[in-house]
């Protein structure tokens, strides 16, 4: 028994994935992925649009099925054990898939519903979460009066409420502006540090240099570089110049006479 009284053993991977591949017609949008996120990590997957990020983490959460390869999380086989990985862990997908017409305590209470916390519990937990986000002066309005950056904050909490060891997160900082973003982060590197694992995707590379541990660039389904941050740079680069160089993107444009 350990991380937030769940039980594991306490070694291996969070997240361990074999020749991942998805295939859709004659195109791969991951191609034979293979990839390891050591427990407790802040692990950044990062590539260009359409590198396949999002698939990878829709495989990962069983939304959609892998073509070929095997999926493990916290060191149980996806699909066999779908619903014992669920139960251990937190997702914010790209889209907010939010419940307009609730207020974001009730929202917040029935995620913990579906996750089996009993109705004082839940409520317990949405009213603390709606205080850790600062969203409590907003708690009597519908989700569908949210801003970007208010859905964003409560899809974290919704992915919290339950003490998850794992989160997968798409994008959680879109649309959130810097004072929301800090909440964010520093609630983050909290659970990290309680001994969570975060696999997040982020076109922000400043903030992935500033949260991960590790990360990983794929480019056109396939790994293309994957260490620690220190692994992967050379010198002084930034992880935006080391970006930018594995996945060929290094060019100069030329200038319009007119602009």
């Amino acid at each position: 028994m350990d991380y937030h009284g769940k039980v594991t053993d306490g070694t291996g991977d969070a997240i361990c994935v074999r020749d991942l591949r998805k295939i859709y017609g004659n195109k791969a949008a991951v191609d034979g992925l293979t990839l390891r996120v050591p427990r407790g990590c802040f692990f950044g997957f990062l590539g260009p649009n359409g590198a396949g990020k999002s698939t990878t983490i829709r495989m990962l959460t069983g939304l959609i099925p892998p073509s070929s390869g095997s999926i493990e999380l916290l060191g149980m086989p996806l699909p066999e054990r779908a619903l014992d990985i669920k139960r251990h862990i937190g997702l914010v997908p790209d889209e907010s898939l939010l419940f307009d017409r609730l207020t974001g305590v009730e929202f917040l209470e029935f995620v913990g519903r579906m996750y089996g916390l009993a109705r004082p519990l839940a409520r317990e937990r949405a009213q603390a979460l709606m205080g850790l986000f600062e969203l409590a002066d907003g708690s009597r309005k519908l989700i569908a009066e949210y801003s970007k950056g208010m859905r964003k904050r409560v899809a974290m909490a919704a992915s919290l409420i339950h003490r998850p060891e794992l989160f997968l997160m798409d994008e959680p900082f879109e649309g959130v502006d810097a004072v929301g973003a800090r909440l964010m982060k520093d609630i983050l590197l909290d659970q990290v540090r309680q001994g969570a694992t975060i696999f997040l995707t982020s076109h922000v590379l400043e903030v992935v240099e500033r949260l991960c541990d590790r990360v990983a660039i794929i480019h056109e389904g396939k790994l293309v570089v994957e260490g620690t941050m220190d692994e992967l740079r050379a010198g002084s680069e930034t992880l935006e110049d080391v970006f930018v160089r594995v996945v060929g993107a290094e060019r100069s444009f030329e200038r319009l006479e007119w602009l």
